[in-house]
């Protein structure tokens, strides 16, 4: 009799337990299921005419929280921060457009379009007025930076704190890479046009994806894929080869942008791949120049840093933002 109770006390424990195992699994389950389906859903692919250009962007999270206005590279479009869209959106609004002619934005002709970096940051500066977003957040890469710059430059009263991987300011920041483009500047003939095409293939397009990354699998395939058929379109040689040429601009900006940081010390995150070609880590060191305050996290790996340490910058991207909200 009393084996015959000790095996049900062991029974109804047991059971106990296992009643309390699979209580808790399940709602771990739930939780993280409800969390992956509510960043999914919040993610929209949109367009909005802007000087009757429609710009397609893509937009996650609830507008009643800070903003980040996500400008992208070059070649690329929004979709290099498509892991920032997934990961942020359930603390911060995200807005991500494409500029004209990048990504699924219109490619307007360049007799009615003229494809300088003013007249594409008038476009962006006009798109976010439109959608009537006034504070923000701007992340900056390779294109990203003459474009943010300008908007900050132009309206230093919205911007509230710079996210920054591997978007240049300073001529020390210019890398070898840009030995091609430096001699279009000095002379733009059909010679140094053509040395410069090479950019614009496949196998060149990949190159800086995965130039300076540890592991070449982190490089999501798709990037460069999507950038070469957009660049096999007719004229966007052209076109691209007019923003190389327009890009000495940028530089002569630099002063401006400079005396912009020491006036605004603006909030400042650096998340910086040191091995880019293009902007070295140099680009970077030159920013503390200028701000006195920086967040500064340099990573090993190449030009679009998201691809391999992303998960790394988006957790420093989190922590920054809401330092910026306490």
């Amino acid at each position: 009799m009393k084996n015959l109770i000790l095996i049900l006390s062991i029974v109804l424990l047991f059971m106990s337990c296992k009643e309390e195992v699979t209580s808790e699994t399940d709602r771990v389950s739930k939780a993280i299921t409800s969390k992956v389906t509510s960043e999914k859903s919040t993610l929209k692919f949109r367009t909005l005419a802007v000087n009757e250009i429609n710009i397609a962007y893509r937009e996650a999270g609830d507008p009643k929280n800070p903003t980040i206005v996500l400008l992208h590279g070059f070649p690329a479009s929004s979709f290099q921060y498509r892991k920032v869209l997934a990961q942020l959106s359930n603390e911060f609004y995200l807005i991500a457009p494409d500029y004209p002619g990048f990504g699924n934005s219109d490619f307007p002709d360049a007799e009615t379009f003229t494809y300088t970096f003013d007249n594409i940051a008038n476009t962006i500066d006009s798109f976010l007025e439109q959608k009537n977003i006034n504070s923000y957040a701007i992340m900056i890469q390779d294109y990203g930076a003459p474009i943010g710059f300008r908007l900050a430059t132009a309206h230093p009263e919205k911007i509230t704190a710079i996210i920054n991987q591997n978007g240049n300011a300073y001529e020390e920041g210019l890398g070898d890479a840009w030995a091609g483009i430096k001699a279009l500047w000095k002379n733009r003939t059909k010679e140094t046009e053509d040395a410069l095409l090479p950019a614009f293939s496949l196998e060149g397009l990949k190159w800086q994806y995965t130039h300076g990354v540890r592991d070449i699998e982190t490089v999501d395939p798709d990037s460069y894929n999507l950038d070469f058929l957009r660049l096999s379109r007719p004229n966007a040689h052209a076109v691209n080869l007019d923003l190389f040429y327009d890009y000495q601009n940028n530089v002569k900006l630099y002063p401006k942008w400079q005396q912009y940081l020491r006036d605004n010390q603006p909030s400042l995150l650096i998340v910086w791949g040191k091995n880019d070609a293009f902007f070295p880590e140099s680009g970077a060191e030159a920013f503390k120049k200028d701000v006195k305050d920086i967040d500064y996290n340099i990573y090993d790996t190449g030009h679009f840093a998201l691809e391999e340490e992303g998960d790394a910058i988006i957790e420093s991207i989190r922590n920054f933002m809401r330092n910026q909200n306490k």
